[in-house]
């Protein structure tokens, strides 16, 4: 981190995989550093996934201001560009006003793609070419999809799960298209320096504790009406993005009449525990990472007084 560079944006950064005490993390540091939040989490996008992304309630938002969160209606398509065009946007405003932007979500790629300044590619589309590999999808699985593209482009195939059908599809377009990979016009666009200094913060559980704590949440996901909001989403059938949402998609069986309500929630909450651990992963790659011991015996007060003492190791104020 080059502190002395007076024309960065400092910001701080706190991520780490779902049930790790991101938005209370966040909302801590925003009320002591005069900060405001930029939400990085695929989900909370879509106005009324309140329950399946674990959108905080105005009383958890304790007083500060959230952007990028509950904006978009469920039937529309949001890229990481998308994401990276409204994120600088507000870092902007934020830092003009002479407050702290903090980004707070488990979406790393919409992070990495904002914070290393990555600039998108401008190629067009051919819907032929879209129709034809989501056909092949159908036919052949979204797997054998994603081994097309690992064919070509390895790296990104590696930060893609084979289920985002549509942004395989979009890197094969890429490829198709313009004959060069996403990944290596990305690599190009980071030889650009990026305009931010960035603190990024990570509440660390041992795994067992963790993988509790998705379980908890879940449960409490449940009583709070998971269930109903899940079958409001499922009579819209052109809510097709949101309703890839984990909290949806394995209650669907459940709601179709096909499976018991407890084996649907244990499919839940062993999906839940599979995104963390590949949130694990990529947040573990990141340069720079300042992660916070935690456990159940840590209060919140303690992790956010360590947040504080590093983001005032940063200059940030």
């Amino acid at each position: 981190m080059n502190k002395e560079n007076n024309e960065k944006i400092y910001i701080a950064v706190v991520c780490g995989p779902t049930a790790s005490g991101k938005t209370e993390l966040g909302v801590r540091l925003a009320q002591e550093a005069d900060g405001e939040i930029i939400s990085a989490d695929s989900m909370q996008i879509y106005k009324g996934m309140d329950i399946a992304s674990a959108k905080p309630s105005n009383e958890e938002k304790g007083g500060i201001p959230h952007h990028l969160m509950d904006f978009l209606p469920p039937d529309k398509a949001f890229s990481v560009a998308d994401y990276v065009e409204l994120a600088r946007k507000c870092v902007n405003d934020i830092h003009g006003r002479g407050k702290l932007p903090i980004i707070v979500g488990g979406t790393g790629l919409y992070i990495s793609s904002l914070v290393n300044n990555i600039k998108f590619d401008d190629t067009g589309s051919d819907l032929k070419f879209r129709e034809e590999m989501r056909e092949f999808a159908d036919k052949n699985g979204n797997n054998a999809l994603w081994e097309r593209l690992k064919e070509i482009d390895p790296k990104t195939a590696e930060r893609l799960h084979p289920n985002n059908v549509n942004r395989v599809i979009r890197a094969l377009e890429v490829f198709h298209l313009s004959g060069g990979t996403i990944s290596s016009a990305q690599e190009k666009s980071r030889l650009e320096e990026s305009p931010y200094d960035a603190c990024f913060i990570m509440p660390d559980y041992p795994r067992e504790v963790l993988y509790g704590r998705i379980d908890r949440r879940v449960d409490v996901m449940l009583e709070r009406g998971l269930i109903d909001e899940a079958r409001e989403f499922f009579t819209h059938t052109d809510y097709v993005t949101a309703a890839q949402a984990i909290g949806y998609k394995e209650l669907k069986p459940y709601l179709d009449g096909e499976k018991e309500l407890s084996e649907c929630v244990e499919r839940l909450k062993q999906a839940t525990r599979n995104y963390a651990k590949r949130q694990l992963t990529w947040f573990n790659k990141t340069e720079g990472l300042n992660k916070i011991k935690a456990d159940n015996g840590i209060s919140g007060e303690k992790i956010s007084e360590i947040a504080e003492n590093l983001v005032k190791r940063y200059r940030f104020f």
